[in-house]
């Protein structure tokens, strides 16, 4: 997210949003939602849908020799994410697969 001007938003804009969403919505403070949370959440079900080496590729991450995350060198392309992405919105993206499923 950034403002208007296209500052990127910084930690602590982010941490007074969700201070402020929790005090309309309680669960939220509840559960401890957070932007953190959503990423987690969002790449687990990632990885759990589409495998390890895409949800890395979601998360922006770059496959270096020090990742001993698997036994194989394996690397997912932008069209493997655009398809995730695909899956979890359940909005077209145009360099997805046609054999993306929509969420149900």
């Amino acid at each position: 997210m950034r403002y208007r001007n296209g500052t990127p938003i910084t930690r602590r804009r982010y941490d007074h949003l969700w201070s402020r969403i929790g005090t309309h919505l309680p669960w939220v403070t509840t559960h401890g939602v957070s932007t953190h949370w959503l990423r987690h959440t969002t790449l687990t079900w990632v990885e759990r849908n589409h495998g390890y080496a895409i949800a890395r590729a979601y998360a922006g991450h770059t496959t270096t020799s020090s990742d001993t995350g698997t036994t194989t060198n394996t690397r997912a392309g932008i069209t493997e994410v655009a398809t995730a992405l695909t899956t979890l919105t359940g909005e077209p993206h145009p360099l997805a697969t046609n054999t993306a499923t929509q969420r149900t």
